[in-house]
């Protein structure tokens, strides 16, 4: 049997956030109709992680795959997420718990960001737009900097005035700033593309800050992301079966 899929999301006290990982999970769950899914979260929304790895030791499954829906390496991911499972290895030793990468890198999430600032209204063979894709930040210099890496890629694939990369919090360029750049480097037009897996308060921000450039939603329960979570955990089940 194959081992239950954990998609782990981090939380919040917005219910739009808790709704959109439920409703991703549900186009992952009509694509895979045998997969055994489970929602968790990290902090703030229900059920938490440790109370689905209790359920399922309860219910005697002996493995379980984590997917973490954190779309760069931040501290959530390398500190708050292992330490739950290393506890959870302590209360439950008879439950392997494997736990995947987080979901980007991926090309996916790059093509759904786009989809989504193009829906609302961006034209990427514009010369006078300019892209802001914003992130919510991190202390962790390389989380900010894949964001930033996607940003120089889309600004040398679509003829644009610009592209710069901006955060809600932690880190700079924030929106304002961003915006600001793109304008001093001939944008005439502004878009914000959100490097978020579902609304929330960070997206929130980000809407506040962009005065009257258009901004696209997050990235939601496109099929790619659902594709995207199907993979990591395959890659994972697999090591962890070998």
């Amino acid at each position: 049997m194959a081992p239950p899929l954990i998609a782990v999301a981090h939380g919040s006290r917005d219910p739009r956030s808790a709704a959109s990982v439920g409703a991703l999970l549900n186009v992952l769950r009509a694509h895979e109709p045998g997969l055994d899914v489970r929602a968790a979260f990290l902090d703030l929304s229900e059920p938490r992680l440790p109370d689905v790895l209790s359920t399922l030791a309860a219910e005697g499954h002996r493995d379980a795959v984590i997917v973490p829906l954190l779309l760069g390496s931040a501290f959530h991911a390398r500190v708050d997420l292992p330490a739950l499972v290393a506890e959870a290895h302590t209360r439950f030793p008879y439950l392997s718990v494997s736990v995947s990468d987080v979901l980007g890198p991926d090309v996916r999430l790059s093509d759904v960001a786009l989809c989504r600032v193009v829906a609302a209204g961006a034209r990427l063979d514009d010369p006078g737009l300019g892209i802001v894709l914003a992130g919510a930040g991190s202390s962790h210099a390389p989380a900010n900097e894949a964001v930033a890496a996607v940003a120089a890629s889309w600004a040398r694939r679509f003829p644009v005035a610009g592209v710069r990369a901006a955060f809600a919090s932690t880190a700079d360029p924030d929106v304002p700033a961003a915006i600001a750049s793109l304008r001093a480097a001939g944008a005439r037009r502004i878009a914000v593309a959100s490097w978020f897996l579902a609304p929330g308060r960070l997206p929130d921000r980000v809407a506040s800050l962009a005065g009257d450039a258009v901004v696209a939603e997050p990235m939601g329960d496109a099929r790619e992301i659902a594709s995207l979570i199907v993979d990591r955990y395959l890659a994972t089940a697999a090591v962890a079966a070998a």
